[in-house]
């Protein structure tokens, strides 16, 4: 993995900072293969249960670095999508800690994020319009259905940049930082990883998944999600502590 994207872990959580703070952390190769790189090791390593994807310098992410874009290189990794993460998000939870700009790829970054941490001076935005192109990273896709269809309309017909604490109030943002939001970042992922982690990823899938399913057919459609994990070690061990009063011991099987 280059420079460009940094990794650490602590107690189940893997933090993932995109580091191109010169460049407004904007996307080129190398933060897209880095970003599914991480992404990879979060989904396939069982020690690891939620991750936190931020920005180096301030700044979240800029979207695409167009002097790349124009040199021909890629921004997107083959069964990943744009930044290695906004065609196939990973199977465990992750959490996006915003600073400063998130714009253009870097809104569409954050939505492909399960939750969204804030600082209270964050800017949002697909300003793609501008620049004579399209938020073909799910932006157009997602907005409308996380915010009032006019709303959705505007911003992505104007371009313009929308705040954090109006993404806040209609739900869009999960918690607002008067500081950095690394920090509630983490406490987020902390209350996360504490979970089973057959149960998360489950869960998680079944959120995802289920949009469109029919009524009189989800009970049938849930089921291959949620049969492992009722008859795997976790859930017996979940049960156990409950009754035990102690904390339980995930083993992840």
């Amino acid at each position: 993995m280059s420079d460009a994207i940094l990794t650490s872990e602590n107690d189940g959580v893997l933090e993932i900072t995109i580091n191109r703070p010169d460049q407004r952390n904007s996307v080129n190769s190398a933060v897209a293969q880095g970003i599914a790189a991480a992404i990879d090791r979060l989904d396939s390593e069982v020690g690891l249960r939620c991750a936190i994807l931020t920005g180096a310098g301030g700044t979240f992410c800029a979207g695409m670095d167009l002097k790349a874009f124009l040199r021909g290189e890629p921004a997107h990794v083959e069964g990943r999508g744009f930044a290695g993460i906004c065609g196939r998000p990973p199977n465990k939870p992750i959490i996006a800690a915003v600073d400063g700009y998130a714009l253009a790829g870097g809104t569409e970054i954050s939505l492909a994020c399960d939750m969204i941490v804030a600082n209270r001076d964050a800017k949002f935005g697909i300003p793609e319009v501008k620049r004579g192109l399209v938020a073909a990273a799910r932006g157009v896709i997602y907005l409308p259905r996380l915010l009032p269809r006019q709303l959705a309309m505007e911003l992505a017909l104007t371009g313009d940049p929308i705040g954090s604490e109006r993404l806040a109030e209609l739900g869009v943002v999960n918690r607002i930082t008067d500081g950095p939001a690394i920090e509630a970042a983490r406490e987020l992922a902390a209350a996360i990883a504490a979970n089973g982690p057959l149960a998360l990823m489950a869960t998680k899938a079944l959120m995802r998944d289920s949009w469109n399913w029919e009524y009189d057919e989800l009970e049938k459609c849930q089921s291959p999600y949620v049969k492992e994990v009722f008859s795997s070690e976790d859930a017996r061990e979940g049960a156990s502590a409950f009754a035990e009063k102690r904390k339980p011991v995930w083993k992840g099987k």
